[in-house]
């Protein structure tokens, strides 16, 4: 039990003295990152939700329909953002991790 368990810290130890070794010649990443990151979210949720407002409300002038257009695209804008982001936010977490 203890020869299985040897090899998997000796691979955890070396992935964090690698991960030290990066931060080190990187320079560790700051707090203009950290803003930059959460705006970048913020947008790729935004964006999708205010193109279906727009497409909705244009949809509700052109077509009248006895449910509004731009309720309905307002949440599949804000849907389609929040998978977007979660995608998005998922590949850094993941190569952060393989790193």
């Amino acid at each position: 039990m203890a020869d299985e368990q040897e090899p998997l810290f000796a691979r955890k130890v070396a992935s964090e003295a690698a991960r030290k070794l990066r931060i080190q010649r990187d320079g560790p990443q700051g707090a203009w990152f950290g803003l930059g990151m959460s705006g970048l979210i913020g947008w790729s949720v935004a964006v999708p939700t205010l193109g279906g407002i727009m497409l909705g409300i244009w949809l509700d002038k052109r077509h009248p329909a006895a449910f509004s257009w731009t309720l309905a695209l307002l949440f599949a804008g804000l849907l389609i953002g929040c998978a977007n982001a979660w995608f998005w936010v998922s590949q850094q977490d993941k190569a952060m991790h393989d790193e």
